[in-house]
């Protein structure tokens, strides 16, 4: 399998597991920074026993934070600092920052 076509079925993965979750599941997860930072390292903690390295981790996160930028208003401080640096950056800063995320969720794991 060639890493492009790994990276589109992992971004294909992203959004139908976005786009099935129902909304009271996402509520649960978006509550509060510490639930949304445990389903990132339970996801996290998946890719890494799936093989995934880090960045194609980082490139899900991508997915996930265009995911919540276009569909999903944040719920607390954190996530709205998160939603307004996602706003304010380019695509390879969003990048940078979903790379963070993802050693974020590892470090405290």
């Amino acid at each position: 399998m060639t890493k492009h076509s790994t990276e589109e079925k992992i971004g294909s993965k992203v959004d139908n597991t976005l786009g099935n979750m129902s909304q009271d599941k996402k509520e649960d997860i978006l509550s509060n920074f510490d639930h949304f930072k445990q389903y990132l390292g339970n996801k996290a903690s998946l890719a890494d026993k799936l093989g995934m390295n880090e960045e194609l981790q980082a490139k899900a996160a991508q997915k996930v934070g265009d995911y919540l930028a276009a569909h999903e208003e944040p719920k607390n401080r954190e996530e709205k600092l998160l939603s307004e640096l996602w706003k304010a950056g380019t695509k390879e800063e969003q990048h940078m920052l979903s790379h963070m995320l993802v050693k974020l969720v590892h470090s405290e794991s």
